[in-house]
């Protein structure tokens, strides 16, 4: 995918980015710090960081006068965007409604596009972009989730596509992963981990929020009965993910048919079963080796496996690197 933007009117890009659309889970980030002050920029500043698959932008703009910002999107990817009016100089600061708006975001299928945003004169605007290649996005979340059905039907056909109609409201909760992102000091690996994983979670509130706020009628449903039974078999897992029960065993603890507990499961968390305890091990194994300096060998009998060759090729399947290749960055 390739990613570029500049002001009309301008021979310079503010910035050019290609970038593989695989995903590349043993790519390094590359990271940017740009700050630009020329007619009829006012202030404009903005960190980049981005790897295999993606791409992250944040961006805080003043202008003098009226202009417009030019974007180019080629290759097939999904933009997560957040936009914040302020009047003052905190960044990701809440926002009292004006004129203009209030702060706002939506997920959006973009298969190639330009366009031209407007920015009005002396207002300051915050902005947070997340762009992911198709296959990144479904890494982070399984084609198959109810959560974004609708949303995955329309990228099927391959058009331009907002999963919202409209922008929805910022919450507390976003600003504040937003935020945990653009101020991160990790750095090297661990950086990358965090990053990963906020990213996810950043995601996964705006989906909620749009789920809560869509009256689709179409989507599969699971009885609340059921989505307590299928609540249980998680929190059952969470605890005994070392050694975890058969499904059918799994089952009959929660009172579940394996039909019903493997199909709901996989539709309302958006895995398998397997995939979940795989990834609580794989999460477990990376805290224990970055944070606890623990051997590969004491982490492999820790999270159930019986030999540290298995959990070499699960981790290096799950993550794209050998946990030996794991070391905490300082």
């Amino acid at each position: 995918m390739k990613i570029k933007s500049k002001i009309e009117g301008s021979d310079e890009w503010l910035f050019i980015e290609e970038l593989p659309d695989a995903y590349a889970p043993g790519s390094q980030f590359s990271e940017k710090h740009i700050s630009i002050k020329r007619d009829p920029v006012k202030k404009l500043f903005y960190y980049q960081l981005s790897s295999g698959g993606l791409f992250l932008l944040h961006s805080s703009m003043q202008f003098n006068k009226s202009a417009r910002i030019l974007s180019e999107v080629e290759g097939e990817t999904i933009a997560s965007q957040f936009v914040f009016y302020e009047s003052g100089n905190t960044l990701l600061k809440p926002a009292k409604k004006n004129s203009y708006g209030s702060n706002r975001h939506n997920i959006r299928y973009v298969p190639s596009s330009k366009g031209r945003y407007e920015v009005i004169p002396d207002m300051q605007y915050s902005y947070f972009l997340m762009v992911l290649s198709k296959e990144y996005y479904f890494h982070l979340i399984d084609r198959h989730a109810i959560i974004h059905s609708s949303f995955v039907s329309a990228i099927a056909e391959g058009k331009y596509t907002s999963l919202a109609v409209q922008d929805l409201a910022v919450t507390p909760e976003m600003k504040r992963v937003i935020t945990d992102i653009c101020e991160c000091k990790k750095t090297g690996e661990v950086k990358k981990y965090y990053t990963e994983s906020k990213v996810l979670e950043l995601l996964m509130l705006q989906l909620e929020q749009m789920q809560k706020d869509s009256n689709e009628d179409d989507a599969p449903q699971i009885k609340t009965e059921d989505i307590e039974k299928l609540y249980h078999a998680k929190e059952l897992l969470d605890k005994v993910y070392v050694n975890p029960p058969t499904i059918k065993k799994l089952s009959r603890l929660i009172n579940l048919n394996e039909f019903k507990l493997k199909q709901g499961f996989k539709a309302y968390y958006g895995t398998t079963i397997y995939g979940y305890i795989t990834r609580l091990r794989m999460e477990t194994a990376k805290t224990m080796i970055i944070n606890d300096h623990k051997s590969i060998g004491e982490v492999a009998h820790a999270i159930g496996f019986k030999h540290q060759a298995h959990l070499t090729s699960a981790f290096k399947k799950y993550y794209g690197i050998l946990p030996s290749q794991v070391k905490l960055s300082t």
